[in-house]
């Protein structure tokens, strides 16, 4: 399990888990290099050194990469890293369709319709490039915040062409449809009737076909008749139930012949709902309900084993959060399992004796005429075992040559046999040209049972060719280069500043490089300057600001100033560009810096201020001495300073700034005679406080 805040490629950090599966866990990320939130399916831990289950993973995305639909989520790109095998897509914020009718119950008519009809185009979309889901269900379709309904899940699919799907892939039991549970031939009507079947549980609250294991569920799907849903959703209009059953179809043949076609009848339903004007295909001979083999029991008993599997282990990741408080409301798992196998032998029992029965009508066995008759041993004649043998022998066909034959033509070859084809490849030969055959899993004259899938190796042409060079162009047309030389481009950003947007900067394999058809070229295209958002640096002193602009790459071009009440002297009070808007690294901008608050100066001036001599010196002294200093009372500061010699001395000052009074300082120093008529010299100083000012 991945941790909140690890990264994938230097570039999607895990936000959180989003959901989990039987083989993959989800998260939600963002996608640093484009600034948006993804989400990424990683393959759990006990699988990626599992090669078959690696190869299926990478399959999902290689099926689901080329399809661009609103009704789709998309893949953006696949990776792997440290063992970590992941997909990264489409990241929707909603709930499951599955969730959305538990809730609700039953869907009203017109929201059923509505949501079938966007199910239908995003299937419709991949059919146009022939690919089937085969695992249409609830589970796999998403209803967004918006509203917006979006197919996610294409794990199982395979392109159209493939024409059949073993058993440990088939699709939810619930929603399988009859040729998948028997392991046969499948097409796009296989999602036909697997929508049917959804549309069947939205207008009803529940599925057609349910019991206590997949195998009965499965024979339910190809033996028993479907109740109506009208019989659970009485006020239905016949149009949608009409739909519904006409997908639902044992036969393919009666169902819609392409999804195209059901649409229409959907769109028509919305309009006249009332109107009995879907066209239902007569029942053949062949499509009659029939009682199976024991032998095919046995085969749908094998084939959803692996579905019975992949369940249990996508029910495991619920029943351990909920352990804790309900352990005393469930079976414990040895003794689940044991139930559940209990079940499967039940069903194959029940079926075993429907055959029976069955038999017995068609006098196919003879019952005996009471306890006391002893049953006589069977014995077959010479003419009735070689009848077997043929009977035997009629169920296999004797393999063509397929070489040379295209894909195609080899399709209508095999179909006709009852033999399905799939695609196991390419390589390149020099034999054969290019979508030729070259090899097949069943040689030329081997016996083969019908239903059997051929597996065939396409040729790629002449081995390996120069990739062309992509360097300069626009995004749209490397993509159209590469993919003409049939290369599958894989496209990465990053900044450059000196190369416009969604022009290439760089391919590899580089240009000349030998590669063949298929490969991967990873592109590097321009995403222009680096954005960032715009640093709030408000009230923070001019030398932090600056620091933390270049740190963003953005380049203080100027600055101005101004008073502030609020803003300290020195500080930022304000910035050319809004704090938070997003602007590429370079980007110039304006800072402001306070001066503090703005002071008014007044001026206050001292006019005739007398300083007489003070009582302590003498008056017989014969010199006397002043060293006058005025001083501001507010501040302490020195104003003027004067020496007198002459009392009383008159003292002016002017242009006092701020200040409406003062003090005086005066240091005396002053000489005089003594009885010997010796000069003496004394000092003193004494303070004037209180003294006022004159406004100017």
């Amino acid at each position: 399990m991945l941790k909140e805040g690890v990264y994938l490629a230097d570039r999607y950090e895990i936000v959180g888990k989003a959901g989990s599966g039987g083989m993959s866990d989800v998260y939600k990320a963002k996608d640093h290099t484009l600034g948006r939130y993804v989400g990424i399916k990683v393959l759990k831990q006990e699988f990626s050194d599992d090669v078959n289950f690696v190869t299926k993973f990478r399959t999902e995305a290689q099926s689901a990469a080329g399809l661009e639909h609103p009704n789709i989520v998309n893949i953006y790109d696949v990776g792997s890293e440290n063992s970590i095998h992941y997909i990264v897509m489409e990241y929707v914020e909603g709930i499951t369709l599955k969730t959305y009718i538990e809730k609700k119950g039953q869907l009203s008519f017109k929201e059923a319709v509505s949501i079938a009809i966007q199910v239908g185009r995003g299937i419709e979309a991949a059919h146009n490039k022939h690919i089937i889901h085969r695992d249409i269900k609830p589970q796999n379709i998403i209803i967004s915040t918006e509203g917006k309904v979006k197919v996610t899940d294409f794990g199982i699919a395979k392109a159209a062409t493939n024409n059949t799907i073993s058993s440990d892939v088939m699709g939810s039991v619930h929603y399988a449809s009859p040729e998948q549970a028997r392991n046969g031939f499948v097409d796009g009507k296989t999602d036909i009737y697997s929508l049917g079947i959804v549309m069947y549980e939205m207008v009803t609250g529940r599925v057609p076909f349910d019991g206590e294991s997949t195998v009965a569920v499965a024979i339910q799907h190809l033996q028993e008749e479907m109740v109506a849903p009208s019989a659970f959703a009485p006020n239905l209009p016949i149009s949608m139930e009409k739909i519904i059953l006409k997908c639902t179809q044992k036969s393919p043949d009666r169902r819609y012949d392409s999804i195209s076609d059901l649409l229409i009848d959907l769109k028509k339903a919305l309009i006249s709902p009332d109107e009995d004007f879907v066209v239902m295909v007569p029942l053949g001979q062949q499509d009659k309900t029939r009682v199976m083999k024991s032998e095919e029991v046995e085969s749908i008993k094998q084939q959803t084993r692996n579905i019975y599997y992949q369940e249990e282990m996508e029910d495991e990741d619920e029943e351990e959060e909920d352990e804790d408080e309900d352990d005393e409301g469930f079976l414990n798992p040895k003794m689940e399992k044991a139930v559940t196998i209990m079940g499967i032998v039940a069903a194959v029992v029940i079926v075993a004796i429907i055959i029976y029965i069955g038999g017995s009508f068609l006098g196919l066995f003879k019952f005996g005429g009471g306890e006391k008759e002893k049953k006589e041993p069977e014995i077959k004649t010479e003419t009735e075992k070689e009848d077997e043998e043929k009977e035997e022998e009629s169920e296999k066909v004797e393999m063509i040559d397929l070489r040379g034959y295209t894909f195609d033509e080899a399709k209508d070859a095999l179909n006709q046999m009852k033999l399905g084809i799939d695609r196991d490849g390419e390589e390149s030969s020099e034999e054969y040209p290019e979508g030729q055959i070259i090899s097949q899993s069943e040689e030329k004259g081997a016996m083969v049972e019908k239903n059997t899938t051929i597996r065939v190796i396409i040729s790629s042409g002449p081995g390996e060719f120069d990739v062309p060079d992509v360097k300069g162009k626009t995004k749209g047309d490397a993509e159209t280069t590469l993919r003409n030389a049939s290369l599958v481009p894989v496209f990465d950003y990053q900044s450059d500043n000196s190369i416009p947007n969604d022009q290439v900067i760089s391919q590899s394999p580089e240009a000349g490089a030998k590669v063949k058809k298929g490969d991967t070229v990873t592109v590097i295209l321009s995403k222009g300057r680096e954005t960032v958002n715009m640093p709030d640096v408000w009230n923070k002193p001019e030398a932090e600001a600056r620091a933390e602009m270049e740190a963003a790459g953005i380049t203080v071009a100027s600055t101005s100033s101004d008073y502030s009440d609020e803003i300290p002297e020195g500080n930022v009070m304000g910035q050319s560009i809004a704090p938070g808007k997003v602007v590429e690294q370079g980007t110039q901008v304006t800072l402001t810096i306070s001066l503090g608050k703005k002071i008014t100066t007044q001026y206050y001036s001292l006019n005739n201020y007398n300083i007489d001599l003070p009582r302590s010196i003498p008056e017989d002294a014969i010199r006397v001495e002043a060293n006058i200093t005025l001083y501001k009372s507010e501040g302490n500061d020195v104003i003027s300073s004067w020496t007198a010699t002459s009392f009383p001395f008159t003292v002016n000052a002017s242009n006092i700034e701020n200040c409406s009074q003062g003090y005086f300082v005066i240091d005396w120093e002053w000489v005089y005679r003594d009885e010997d008529d010796a000069e003496i010299t004394e000092t003193d100083q004494t303070t004037i406080d209180g003294v006022a000012f004159t406004q100017n």
